[in-house]
């Protein structure tokens, strides 16, 4: 490409295409997953939807990263999709996934959503983990492990989306 403008207009729909895949927030399960499954000998089976959306628990918190490289390397979820520190995700042993809950550092106040799409923690005593950048905006991510409260706003994704009633963000 000899004509500047042309090769500014490419290189500017490149980096605008890597910039919106880099912050995006994955997505595009259509339904949830309530199957059961079995970690270490330790058979699991996930609440249904109904239980789910009444799902309001208190218990350790921690925050897990699976990078390599400059996090250009990542592993997937239990729903398939690509590990990535900048999304606001996490993993429980028991809800539905897809699922969107309400985290809230109950040390500091802190809340936000994360979006649940893999299984864990399998560690004693705790029933979240997060990813570091939900960590971070939780306030935590300097100690590794907190005490937080977890609400259940919807289940699901698609046209198959279950939201508790009075959640209105």
């Amino acid at each position: 490409m000899k004509n500047p403008a042309i090769r500014l207009t490419v290189a500017s729909i490149a980096v605008a295409l890597c910039f919106t895949s880099c912050f995006s927030r994955p997505g595009g399960y259509d339904g949830y997953m309530t199957r059961s499954y079995t970690v270490r000998g330790q058979h699991y089976q996930p609440l249904s939807v109904e239980e789910a959306l009444d799902y309001d628990e208190t218990g350790g918190c921690s925050w897990y990263d699976e990078s390599s490289f400059f996090g250009l390397k990542r592993g997937t979820t239990s729903l398939g999709e690509k590990v990535q520190p900048w999304h606001l995700t996490g993993a429980h042993k028991t809800l539905p996934l897809p699922c969107l809950v309400k985290v809230t550092n109950v040390e500091n106040g802190k809340s936000l959503k994360v979006r649940i799409n893999d299984r864990g923690p399998f560690i004693p005593g705790r029933i979240l983990d997060v990813t570091p950048r939900a960590a971070k905006k939780l306030g935590f991510k300097e100690q590794g492990i907190t005490q937080t409260r977890v609400e259940v706003i919807s289940v699901g994704d698609g046209s198959h989306k279950r939201k508790k009633r009075g959640w209105f963000f």
